[in-house]
């Protein structure tokens, strides 16, 4: 709703800047006032304006304000200081359309700065974990900040497709498999057998640790590793079946442990298809013929083809045959130095990582010329089918790929390999594809020592002193992602049933793990993405504070508020204001609909009195304004920042009026009006967070 204005307001400022002083695309900044008793919006466009019409700020400010005309929803413009325009929202309408949960009586006009900036479909990669090892707790980070990014942009009217790249012939499943043949000296069938078992995931996290161990033991023991990387890039033999088999089941681990905090994914690209079906091949030639990739006849990359390393520049030499070619002359020939060198492919003609992903980016952008083949691989409970890349597959199938634009959640210290793909679309001409590729890039989760003791860790003296301690799967110290949400259960579950003894089993069971997934997913969130996040169970379960715990919490008070006076919230407040009408269900059910009209929410939100409830009014307005800030900024922090924002307003509400005892029925029904809207729109955003609200806390 608020949204909804300020776009309004914007679009008639504009074509009364081009009406009144012939002015195109002028900047108009909207920002909100220091307080709630000056109004709704500030406008500094004075300001901008001053040095082209040659007037004074506020000058301007006066013209704007006596000759702007009505706008639908907006009460007034006043002129503030040198210049500023505060503006004033009409409190009532806004109200009206919020409880009734719709836009704003429109004027006929369309908002052009509603729509989005771009149409088409969007694809976000997320998760892609490594297939050889259970998941840990940094994956958890980049899963529920991909899945609240396409939360976000699904809100916003976006279609979104979500893959989870699957690295099934690299470096980490050839540690694996190399585990289980050379140091278990394990056949085909047994590790099948394993493979079968419950938690192979966690069997293959130990094994991982010590095949790394075992390397650094002796460095001879890594021409093994290089052996078994062969032998799956080339596919079609023991050693390539093994790893399938390896990735197949810990993949399948992956998605289990996903679908606990409710993730889910489209499609699994993998990279054994990538080579497979010649996608690498068919890239290679585009890349040579660009002159993006160049062969390397000499010096430490002898062998290689190289490109240019991402943000150099290009070097210049002086050699003896250009300047032959030039009749003597000094010619100059553009070369990229050894130092700016980025190795695609190696000189024993394996690809690199960043070679594949050229391929699959150059796909996902509908610029390769080749296709997948597909086959459906995890069926979720809501009957949602998850596919995954095959050599062949079934002939029906969702389109995927082909898309305008891309977010790759993917952590900072890939930051050079994702500039390295944008680099290469550009080489080959591709700019508007590169332009649309976001590396939506984040940082690593530590635990604090108190957290990594209660996790059964031994600290050192100097680990105890630290304010937090990195993970490391490849030396089997950290946190797996589902031993993790297992104790966040059982820590909530104690506190639900000290609190709620009465509820059945099953019930606080399901509480518990509400306010589990509530609490872990939340903590992810509320830190902006460059910030190194130091796990702690207290800290994130606590149900006062900046948690998901304390916004939950709102939410069920206020539905504790309904639940106690006999009344449907989400019935509640429907045909307040203007040209309401009973709702059919309401009908249905013989109740009435408890309207508030205009001249109530005039009166009741009205003047210092109404100031601190239109506060809560106004921040429960901003839920679209905010998931738009949240997609242009790809920081899904604001979200959990609003959440938070809410929860605290409604409990400054609900402590400061004992709504049930009102003896005035009218402002009875506002208030009930009140906590019925808070409560949908915490609902709503957290639901946006992928967190939902118990019965109960």
């Amino acid at each position: 709703m608020y949204h909804f204005l300020e776009c309004r307001l914007v679009d008639h400022l504009r074509e009364f800047l081009r009406r009144s002083y012939n002015l195109e695309d002028a900047n108009i900044v909207v920002e909100q006032p220091p307080k709630i008793e000056l109004g709704e919006f500030a406008l500094p466009l004075a300001f901008d304006l001053a040095r082209k019409l040659r007037k004074s700020p506020r000058k301007i400010a006066e013209e704007i304000v006596i000759n702007i005309g009505e706008i639908p929803g907006i009460d007034k413009f006043e002129v503030a200081g040198a210049g500023y325009i505060n503006v004033r929202i009409n409190r009532a309408a806004l109200a009206a359309a919020l409880a009734n949960d719709s836009l704003p009586d429109s004027d006929g006009k369309k908002s052009n700065s509603a729509v989005p900036a771009s149409t088409g479909k969007v694809l976000v990669e997320h998760s892609s974990i490594n297939p050889n090892k259970a998941a840990h707790i940094g994956h958890l980070r980049n899963a529920i900040l991909g899945d609240t990014f396409v939360r976000l942009l699904r809100f916003a009217g976006r279609e979104v497709d979500v893959q989870n790249y699957i690295d099934n012939t690299g470096a980490q499943v050839a540690d694996v498999v190399v585990g289980f043949v050379h140091l278990e000296r394990k056949s085909m069938v047994e590790i099948q057998a394993l493979a079968a078992s419950p938690r192979f995931d966690y069997l293959c996290w130990d094994l991982y640790a010590r095949v790394a161990t075992w390397y650094a033991e002796d460095k001879a023991n890594l021409q093994t590793r290089l052996a078994a990387l062969h032998a799956i890039e080339q596919g079609n033999n023991e050693t390539a079946a093994i790893a399938e088999l390896i990735s197949i089941a810990v993949l399948k681990r992956h998605l289990e442990t996903m679908e606990r905090l409710d993730i889910e994914y489209d499609f699994l690209p993998r990279e054994s298809e990538i080579l497979h079906l010649h996608f690498w091949d068919a890239a290679f030639t585009k890349l040579k013929e660009a002159g993006v990739l160049t062969y390397e006849p000499q010096g430490k990359n002898k062998g290689c083809w190289v490109m240019r390393r991402a943000g150099t520049l290009a070097g210049t030499v002086k050699t003896p045959a250009s300047a032959a070619a030039e009749d003597g002359d000094k010619a100059i020939t553009d070369m990229i130095t050894e130092e700016d060198q980025k190795v695609i492919v190696r000189s024993n003609g394996t690809v690199g990582y960043v070679g594949k992903d050229i391929a699959y980016h150059m796909w996902k952008f509908g610029l390769l010329g080749r296709d997948f083949g597909y086959r459906k691989f995890f069926r979720y409970p809501n009957t949602h089918e998850c596919w995954i890349s095959s050599t062949d597959g079934e002939t029906e199938h969702p389109h995927f790929g082909d898309v305008t634009e891309i977010y790759n959640v993917i952590d900072a210290r890939q930051s050079e390999a994702q500039s390295t793909v944008i680099e290469a679309l550009r080489g080959l001409g591709h700019n508007e594809a590169a332009d649309r590729f976001t590396h939506f890039s984040y940082e690593m989760v530590a635990l604090t020592p108190r957290c990594a003791a209660e996790l059964g860790y031994t600290l050192s003296e100097e680990d105890k002193a630290r304010s937090w301690i990195e993970v490391s799967g490849r030396k089997g110290f950290g946190v797996k992602a589902d031993d993790l949400l297992d104790a966040l259960i059982a820590s909530a579950e104690k506190e639900v049933n000290s609190r709620h003894l009465e509820l059945p089993g099953s019930e606080r069971s399901q509480i518990s793990t509400q306010i589990a997934i509530g609490a872990l997913r939340y903590f992810m969130l509320k830190y902006t993405k460059p910030s190194v996040i130091a796990f702690d169970f207290k800290e994130a379960l606590s149900f006062e504070g900046d948690t998901g715990p304390y916004a939950q919490y709102a939410a069920v008070r206020a539905s504790n508020i309904f639940r106690k006076g006999g009344l449907n919230p989400d019935d509640f407040c429907r045909g307040s204001g203007p040209g309401g009408s009973e709702s059919d269900a309401s009908r249905r059910q013989g109740t009435a609909v408890h309207r508030v009209s205009p001249d109530e929410f005039d009166k009741f939100l009205a003047g210092d009195a109404g100031n601190s409830v239109w506060e809560l009014w106004l921040a429960a307005s901003q839920t679209s304004q905010v998931v738009s800030q949240c997609v242009a900024t790809t920081e899904p922090a604001y979200m959990a920042k609003h959440a938070f924002r809410l929860a605290q307003l409604f409990n400054v509400f609900y402590h400061r009026h004992p709504i049930l005892s009102e003896p005035d029925e009218k402002r009875k029904r506002f208030l009930l009006t009140t906590a019925a809207v808070v409560r949908r729109e915490l609902i709503r955003v957290l639901a946006v967070m992928g967190i939902s609200v118990p019965a109960a806390m």
